[in-house]
C-alpha cells in the first residue's frame, strides 16, 4: 500500500475540511414529484418483433400507486452544479453522455446534459437504429445510424435546451435530454429528487417533464438545513 507524505497528509486533510465547511455553508433542496396523471397503455410493436417483442411499456408517464413520478427534470436556476468531492478540487461536474439503444427504446429514457458535452450514442440491438436528436423547433443537431450492436459514434450536443431523441427506424422509441449548465436532477421510480451544496438565497426552480407541466416555484435555501418541496404535475 502507497503510504502518503506529510504534505499528502495535509493536502488530504484541506480537501476534506474545504469540503465539509462549504457544505455547512450551503443548504439543499429535496422534493417529490407527483401527479394524478395514469401511466399509459403498452406500445404495439409493427416491426422488428423478435429483438423488440410484439408490446412495449410506454415511458412517457411513469408513475406509481402513489401518484409519485419518475422522469421529471428539476432545474435551479443561477445556481451552477458541484459535488463535494468537486467543490474540494475546485472542479465542474463531468460532462460526457451516453445513450444506449437496448430491447428498441433509448436508455436512459432522459439525461441531464452540460452544454457542449460530447454525446456518445451506441446499441445492444441486432436491428438497424438511428439516434437522431432534434431541438424543440425540430432542428436536427445529430442523427446516426446504427446498424450492428456494440457500435459507438461521439457527437458534440452544442448550447444549452431540450433534445428530443427519435429513432426512423422505430417510431415508438423517445428519449430527451435537457442541456442545461445549471444545478439540476431527475426525479427517480419514488419521485424522490436532491440539489445539494446550494448556497443560501432566494431561487426560481423550474420542472421539465415531457408529458406534463408545472409552474416554477420560488424557493429560500438555507445554510446547514434541506428544504424539502411537494411538487404536482398536472
Amino acid at each position: 500500500m502507497r503510504r502518503l507524505s506529510g504534505l499528502g497528509i495535509l493536502g488530504a486533510v484541506a480537501c476534506a475540511t474545504l469540503a465539509t465547511t462549504a457544505h455547512a455553508q450551503t443548504g439543499s433542496i429535496t422534493g417529490t414529484i407527483t401527479t394524478t396523471a395514469k401511466g399509459l397503455a403498452p406500445v404495439r410493436v409493427t416491426i422488428d418483433q423478435k429483438v423488440c417483442g410484439h408490446e412495449l411499456p410506454d415511458h412517457a408517464i411513469v408513475v406509481d400507486g402513489q401518484g409519485r413520478l419518475a422522469n421529471a427534470v428539476v432545474v435551479l436556476t443561477g445556481v451552477k452544479p458541484f459535488d463535494s468531492q468537486a467543490l474540494a478540487q475546485g472542479k465542474r461536474l463531468a460532462t460526457d453522455v451516453t445513450i444506449t439503444n437496448d430491447k428498441c427504446a433509448f436508455a436512459p429514457r432522459v439525461q441531464i446534459v452540460r452544454p457542449n458535452a460530447n454525446v456518445k450514442t451506441t446499441s445492444k440491438d441486432a436491428v438497424l437504429h438511428t439516434t437522431h436528436a432534434q431541438t424543440d423547433s425540430g432542428r436536427t443537431l445529430f442523427n446516426v445510424a446504427l446498424p450492428i450492436p456494440g457500435l459507438t459514434i461521439t457527437k458534440p450536443i452544442g448550447a444549452a435546451g431540450n433534445v428530443r431523441l427519435v429513432c426512423n427506424t422505430h417510431p415508438w422509441m423517445r428519449g430527451w435530454m435537457v442541456v442545461t449548465d445549471n444545478a439540476a436532477a431527475i426525479s427517480a421510480a419514488d419521485g424522490r429528487f436532491a440539489l445539494d451544496n446550494i448556497p443560501p438565497g432566494t431561487y426560481e426552480l423550474r420542472i421539465w417533464h415531457e408529458s406534463l407541466k408545472s409552474a416554477p416555484q420560488k424557493i429560500t435555501v438555507t445554510a446547514g438545513k434541506p428544504t424539502d418541496l411537494s411538487v404536482p404535475m398536472k
